[in-house]
């Protein structure tokens, strides 16, 4: 017999003994204490009988009927032995409150034999409810730990009751009933307290702090993995995780395996006894993801050119953002509808992206121009190149359009620059030009070394 069902034996055989004790010195002395203190036992007697057989059932080792086991058998038990303290609860309460109210007269006798076996009963519930709670923290059992709380709340209401019972004998036969509410609160506060935790566990909960731990320790492995999703629950006294990490497409088999066995290792040691599954995806780098949003958007008819693509990381989720141009004649609706189609076909071509957001934007029709004059406008622009950039621009060209007047500039930069660093000079030149002139209806700017 196994450690947790020895010690849930020797519960039932306690709990047996309170009961009757408990029961045949209340009923004899006519203390409502007392007997709502047998009724707590009760309860814990059938709720130590459960533990002992859930515990036998919780050991069993998974079968094709059960493939995670037999664990939640003791958060099933442990739930009912919660519905048993909401009633006991409430038939103490009731009887107290009326005899606190005058409704029914109490009538107690205080024999000297009660007061023996409420010392009797303090010690018997001091003993099991450390064992309990021993045992139960050393093989991570629920059932056990839940009979702990049980027998520290017997322990309780024990000694509110040894005080009813003193004060009665001092005339005051109220205190006697005040002690079996007290009794009543107790075990409510319990039975509250042990449904509600058992309740998240068969919920599958995420238990507090183990997905950040799992998480921490998976973000410490090197070479770093690609955590694409972790899913955590606890049961039973275990933790069981679920992970799926990505690597590279090219990766051979042998590196994914190792991979998987580094993140098992990790979550074992942030989890120690958890049963942990990990699933390899192939995980594509970002600058791939883009290439294959951008074809999946070019190839939707009506799509006249597709730029900014963004692949954004918001935890677990991965999302694409990208500007699409379309025809400018091209109706409101019928423009989101080639939208949508763009999303659904970044989707299926990119089944690891979880949302694509599209930005609409009119494409520049060919217009017929002129050649405008270099006159003050082309002064003006080579004056700002000059002031920002200190060089002379390459070249300046403006033409006159039906949408207004055109520049196209071409700036000297140093070679040395960055392509982000360029862009930046060229955005601050085009944003300058166009605040001193407000007769431009476009400037495109390009940059040369």
């Amino acid at each position: 017999m196994s450690p947790q069902r020895r010690t849930a034996l020797v519960s039932v055989a306690a709990a047996s003994l309170l009961v009757a004790v408990k029961l045949a010195a209340g009923l004899a002395t006519g203390s409502l204490g007392l007997v709502s203190d047998a009724l707590h036992s009760a309860s814990d007697l059938v709720a130590a009988l459960l533990t002992f057989f859930a515990i036998g059932v919780a050991a069993r080792p998974a079968d094709p009927g059960h493939q995670y086991g037999h664990g939640k058998a003791e958060h099933l038990v442990a739930l009912a032995e919660g519905v048993l303290l909401v009633g006991a609860s409430a038939f103490i309460g009731w009887k107290a409150i009326s005899h606190l109210a005058g409704v029914t007269e109490p009538a107690v006798d205080p024999a000297w034999y009660a007061y023996l076996v409420l010392v009797g009963v303090i010690a018997v519930d001091a003993s099991r409810a450390a064992i309990s709670y021993r045992v139960g923290r050393r093989y991570g059992s629920p059932a056990l730990e839940a009979n702990a709380l049980h027998f520290a709340s017997d322990l309780g209401g024990s000694l509110a009751v040894l005080g009813g019972l003193a004060l009665a004998a001092a005339g005051y036969p109220l205190a006697d009933s005040a002690a079996a509410l007290l009794v009543a609160v107790l075990v409510l506060a319990a039975a509250a307290r042990l449904m509600r935790r058992n309740v998240d566990v068969l919920m599958d909960r995420a238990p507090a702090g183990a997905d950040a731990s799992a998480r921490e320790a998976i973000g410490a492995i090197q070479p770093p993995v690609a955590l694409r999703r972790l899913r955590v629950r606890h049961a039973a006294g275990r933790h069981f995780a679920d992970v799926v990490i990505g690597v590279p497409p090219e990766a051979p088999v042998g590196q994914g395996h190792a991979a998987a066995d580094a993140v098992e290792a990790a979550v074992e040691r942030a989890l120690p006894g958890s049963d942990v599954v990990v699933h390899v995806e192939p995980h594509a780098g970002d600058a791939a993801l883009r290439e294959r949003a951008l074809a999946a958007a070019a190839a939707v008819p009506e799509v006249r050119e597709v730029h900014n693509v963004s692949v954004v990381h918001v935890g677990e989720r991965t999302e694409v953002s990208l500007h699409l141009k379309l025809p400018g004649a091209l109706p409101l609706e019928r423009a989101h509808a080639v939208a949508t189609a763009v999303e659904r076909a970044i989707a299926a071509a990119v089944p690891g992206v979880d949302a694509v957001h599209t930005h609409l934007e009119p494409l520049a029709e060919a217009a017929a121009g002129r050649r405008a004059a270099h006159g003050d406008e082309a002064a003006a622009i080579e004056a700002l190149v000059r002031e920002l950039t200190g060089a002379e621009p390459r070249e300046v060209r403006l033409l006159q359009t039906d949408a207004g007047l055109v520049g196209f500039l071409t700036l000297r930069v140093d070679p040395a620059l960055t392509l982000a660093e360029a862009h930046r000079r060229a955005s601050e030149v085009e944003a300058r030009c166009r605040a001193a002139l407000p007769a431009l209806a476009d400037l495109i700017v390009h940059t040369e070394p």
